[in-house]
C-alpha cells in the first residue's frame, strides 16, 4: 500500500478507467459527473505520483549500477 494508505496504483488506475467509462454516458446527471470528475482527478494524482516515484527508483538503480561498473 502507498505511504498515504490509499489505493494501489493498479486499483487507482482501474477505478480511473471505470470513471472514464461512466463519464462517457451522456445521460449522467451533472452533479454525478462533477463528483466523478473530482474523484478522477484525485486518482490521477495518485497514479502520477506513483509513476514519478518509480521513475526515481529506476534512475537510482541505474546510477548505482553505472557507479559499480565504473569502479571495476
Amino acid at each position: 500500500m502507498n505511504k498515504k494508505e490509499g489505493p494501489s496504483f493498479e486499483e487507482a488506475l482501474s477505478r480511473l478507467e471505470a470513471i472514464v467509462e461512466e463519464l462517457e454516458d451522456e445521460s449522467l446527471e451533472l452533479e454525478k459527473s462533477i463528483e466523478l470528475y473530482e474523484e478522477g482527478i484525485e486518482l490521477s494524482k495518485i497514479c502520477t505520483q506513483t509513476l514519478e516515484d518509480a521513475e526515481l527508483r529506476i534512475e537510482n538503480v541505474a546510477e548505482q549500477h553505472a557507479d559499480e561498473n565504473n569502479n571495476e
